[in-house]
């Protein structure tokens, strides 16, 4: 099953690896670009790497950006067997992609769409080798394009990652962070519109937000009732035409039913007898 929730937990703070990991979420990223200063970056670097020698489990790790000069060095890093994945940072060249794969071969790509360039080229990248998912680099981007709100604002942007990812045939993308770490409404706000627009996950930067993200990826119980249901009525109708809460179960209302079902883990109970 597809990770909902990934925390990034900075890579010069290797006390709070063990505390990343125990949290619950899908993944874990061990960040060494944003959350470690330009003077930081080796030791962040060495850290990591002395930790993946006995690492108990595998991580995420975010690079520095291809056109930085810690580029290099992070990738050789990413063979490490404990490495699962690498999250490339303003992605936006193709070329990029291949070079990260042909170094960190066999990892998962996570591009992170932060820019407009990175935007106008989702498509490209999207359809790259050994992409799992984009990524939404969400603060960034207001602040490359100028956009002055991360609600309404950015609903274009988002639907259209999600529209890429399907055509794509990769899994749906993954939000962006919510900088607020003590508002829970706000992040369960945040995190269903990121649901209800067809997104599969988002970015967390603080264990304390990793339940709430889980939760609000993972069918309700009302979603998950009412698709038992549909699929039983369809079960006893035995192709006979049939409604459930007034509505016509047909073909598209099935597939939704039994997608919210294998996401949640369920099935219907049997009617057969």
């Amino acid at each position: 099953m597809a990770a909902r929730s990934y925390l990034f937990v900075p890579a010069d703070r290797p006390e709070r690896y063990a505390k990343a990991l125990a949290a619950g979420a899908g993944a874990v990223i061990v960040d060494l670009e944003d959350a470690v200063a330009p003077a930081a970056k080796d030791a962040a670097r060495g850290a990591l790497a002395s930790w993946l020698r006995g690492a108990p489990t595998s991580v995420i790790v975010r690079v520095n950006a291809a056109d930085t000069a810690w580029f290099a060095d992070d990738l050789a890093l990413c063979g490490h067997a404990a490495v699962a994945g690498v999250v490339l940072p303003k992605a936006e060249r193709r070329s990029d992609l291949a070079h990260t794969s042909a170094i960190a071969a066999g990892k998962r790509l996570y591009p992170l769409i932060e820019t407009a360039c990175g935007f106008d080229a989702m498509r490209t990248l999207a359809g790259a080798p050994g992409v799992e998912r984009l990524m939404f680099g969400s603060i960034d981007f207001q602040v490359d394009l100028g956009i002055g709100g991360e609600g309404d604002e950015l609903l274009w942007f988002r639907s259209q990652m999600v529209l890429v990812s399907r055509l794509a045939g990769i899994r749906s993308p993954v939000d962006g962070v919510s900088t607020a770490i003590d508002d829970a409404d706000r992040l369960r706000a945040d995190a269903g519109r990121a649901r209800r627009l067809g997104f599969g996950a988002k970015l967390c930067i603080h264990p304390r937000q990793v339940d709430a993200v889980n939760r609000a990826f993972m069918p309700s119980e009302a979603e998950r009732d009412w698709a038992r249901r549909v699929i039983e009525a369809a079960e006893r109708a035995g192709g006979a035409a049939v409604a459930v809460d007034g509505r016509m179960v047909d073909k598209p209302v099935m597939l939704r039913a039994r997608a919210i079902l294998d996401e949640a883990g369920d099935e219907p109970a049997s009617t057969a007898t």
